[in-house]
């Protein structure tokens, strides 16, 4: 098998915003080295001091060296048919990668991270970054933080991988099917393994245990793999792949219930790369109110500190889909309604057109009714139009309060999830029960 060690120093950490300023490729064919490539690169933005300070690579010193476009043909012809290895791959392979598509250049080969392979063929280790793993397996790295240095001290850890009998394990990993080598260097492999296919809550922890992102599933173990397939160099993955050092997760008896998880989590962790949901939340009412003509009004209007609304909705979409049902159904108009700015020719009795609105909003208050939503083995209560919370039940049951509530985890409400439990009753009427 024939393999390219690949270390490489960059300008900063995302491929789409930072240059390329010295790589080095050590060809191995699985007993000795074949051959070395080592440039420095004019990556054309200026090199960060502290990243100057680590490397020793200045702005001077890549000002009279080739761009990435002028060696790109030659990097491409030694990476091409063979294993791209590196230590902590994705993110080698990804700046590569990038930077060679920009030059014209499509590279489609497999990948190997030697992070992953020590973690399996020498574990018990404390760390596992190269410094670290290099003075446990007794590995001296000659100029440290430096492209060539790097990449030779890669290239002893792999041959000392293989070594160890290792190669079958490299023949897993590099499977077609195997989709190790998509995770985070950081995240041991077991994690996802005993994740399991159902529905439920996942948790991304950084190297503290911090919480960094939370989601739902419908397969916990399909979704959080699908956060790391394809090459995906956006600013998010790049980070997810540094921090991501944990999985746990909760399961859920159902989609539905890990959706309500989902927000309730968000809301209480804030995690740093959840965008969803964490806005605080622009809520707005349907308001009642008599203009000059006696007409009882209806209006959507954000909500305000010091009034109450009739009804209140997470979206503004949410609050027109309900007055235009109330407009259909109860004969409002649409004109007192402010949804049509015409101007017609006449409008009915005050009289008349109030009682229209009266039972509009007689019925609005029924729908703030007690019900359960039984979804699978997941129960929802809502409780006199508000969320109480959701749990597991198995079986047939009685369904009265007394009896449901202490089988049920009691949550706090929020508007997402008003949204979603009166969409999800609308959609699926027949997995409602109602209780007097």
């Amino acid at each position: 098998m024939q393999y390219a060690i690949v270390d490489i120093e960059t300008t900063g950490g995302f491929p789409q915003q930072h240059g390329i300023t010295e790589i080095a490729i050590v060809l191995y064919n699985g007993t000795e080295i074949e051959g070395k490539y080592e440039t420095l690169v004019n990556p054309h933005q200026p090199i960060p001091p502290f990243v100057a300070n680590m490397t020793g690579i200045s702005d001077a010193m890549v000002a009279v060296a080739p761009s990435f476009h002028e060696v790109a043909p030659k990097i491409y012809n030694l990476l091409k048919d063979r294993v791209f290895v590196a230590h902590n791959v994705n993110f080698d392979f990804a700046f590569v990668k990038y930077h060679l598509q920009q030059a014209g250049f499509h590279l489609q080969t497999p990948k190997l991270c030697t992070i992953r392979l020590s973690r399996k063929v020498f574990p018990g280790y404390r760390k596992y970054g190269l410094g670290h793993l290099c003075r446990e397996l007794g590995i001296a790295i000659e100029n440290r933080h430096r492209a060539g240095g790097d990449a030779s001290a890669t290239a002893q850890v792999l041959d000392l991988v293989l070594r160890n009998n290792g190669f079958l394990l490299v023949k897993e990993m590099l499977k077609k099917e195997n989709r190790d080598q998509l995770l985070p260097a950081n995240l041991p492999e077991d994690q996802v393994k005993a994740l399991p296919g159902q529905p439920g809550v996942y948790y991304f922890h950084d190297n503290k245990g911090k919480v960094i992102y939370v989601g739902k599933a419908k397969n916990l173990k399909k979704r959080v793999v699908s956060h790391f397939t394809g090459l995906d160099i956006s600013q998010k993955r790049q980070e997810f792949l540094r921090k991501i050092h944990t999985i746990t997760h909760t399961v859920c008896p159902s989609e539905f219930i890990a959706c309500l998880l989902e927000s309730v989590e968000i809301k209480r962790l804030w995690p740093i790369h959840n965008k969803s949901q964490k806005r605080y939340e622009q809520l707005w009412g349907i308001y009642l109110f008599e203009d000059s003509k006696g007409y009882q009004r209806l209006a959507i209007d954000k909500k305000r500190k010091y009034s109450t609304p009739v009804a209140s909705f997470a979206m503004l979409v949410d609050a027109h889909r309900m007055m235009w049902k109330m407009v259909k159904e109860f004969q409002l108009h649409p004109v007192l309604c402010f949804l049509d700015n015409t101007s017609p020719r006449e409008f009915p009795e005050p009289d008349i057109y109030n009682t229209q609105v009266t039972n509009a909003l007689t019925w609005l208050g029924s729908q703030k009714e007690t019900f359960l939503i039984r979804d699978r083995e997941g129960c929802v209560l809502v409780e006199a139009g508000k969320f109480y919370g959701m749990g597991k039940i198995e079986g047939e049951t009685d369904w009265s309060l007394e009896k449901i509530k202490p089988l049920l985890v009691e949550y706090p409400e929020n508007e997402v999830m008003r949204s979603m439990i009166r969409n999800f009753a609308e959609k699926y009427p027949g997995k409602v029960v109602r209780i007097a």
